[in-house]
């Protein structure tokens, strides 16, 4: 897989941004934005897409 700037695999982040997209109900560019911002804590990211939706 092809690895972006900061050393993190690409297609990974677009899994786990497809599969928080879908559990929590954000669009996958919000998600990704989120794991750029937090970095793979699921835990973490699961909270901070929760306060998302519920902003929006």
């Amino acid at each position: 897989m092809k690895k972006d700037g900061d050393g993190r695999e690409k297609g990974s982040e677009q899994l786990l941004a497809r599969r928080l997209s879908e559990e929590v109900g954000i669009s996958e560019p919000d998600a990704l934005g989120l794991i750029k911002l937090i970095g793979t804590d699921w835990n973490s990211l699961l909270r901070e897409a929760r306060f998302l939706k519920e902003r929006h």
